[in-house]
């Protein structure tokens, strides 16, 4: 009768573990995708201030098209990558690909801002500076919310190659997540420019 008791008392406590080992996982992978959302949402009103900013340049640097056209072209680019990101934020080619794509489009602008400098009407354009201030504030925001999205990637991917919760994780398919990477060393820093 004590085996029994125990048998079942042992049972009952695997089964215990077990499932809060699953819903712990649940947790974490739902922080980070919602911390990716955070990272949406600013990656959105970039997306968005970027046609303001070409508009408002465009009517200066006749003679820079093409590097307007190239802040275009990364900013369409990036948005394809975002959406990808979204659909499946921690999948580790789709990361990389908006990590890509996401540099690609601070290379471009950095361009755009440095070629800016060249055009001292532009830069005491009221409407480019409204612009540039939000640009600044916003990408001071992505930063912020890209560093609590890998924080909250990192729990869940410590949370499940942990023993023992990495057992349960494997069985239900709890895969690793990625981190989203950082800039390249050349356009690590946001573009600046004062105006």
């Amino acid at each position: 009768m004590g085996l029994l008791i125990f048998s079942v008392a042992l049972v009952a406590i695997i089964a215990v573990i077990i499932i809060n080992t699953y819903n712990d996982l649940i947790k974490y992978r739902n922080r980070y995708k919602n911390a990716y959302s955070q990272i949406d949402v600013q990656l959105q009103r970039r997306y968005d201030l970027i046609p303001n900013l070409v508009e408002t340049a465009k009517g200066y640097m006749k003679h820079e098209q093409e590097t307007l056209e190239a802040v275009i072209a990364a900013r369409n680019s990036a948005i394809n990558a975002s959406s990808r990101a979204t659909q499946n934020p921690g999948d580790p080619q789709v990361m990389q690909q908006l990590g890509n794509a996401e540099g690609a489009l601070t290379s471009a602008l950095s361009r755009l801002m440095v070629l800016s400098e060249s055009y001292p009407e532009l830069k005491a354009d009221r409407a480019m500076t409204q612009v540039m201030e939000e640009l600044s504030s916003t990408e001071n925001r992505i930063a912020f919310a890209h560093q609590a999205f890998n924080d909250a990637v990192t729990l869940y991917n410590t949370k499940s190659e942990s023993f023992p919760s990495n057992l349960v994780a494997n069985t239900f398919n709890f895969t690793v997540a990625q981190l989203l990477p950082e800039a390249t060393p050349e356009i690590r820093n946001a573009p600046r420019v004062s105006f």
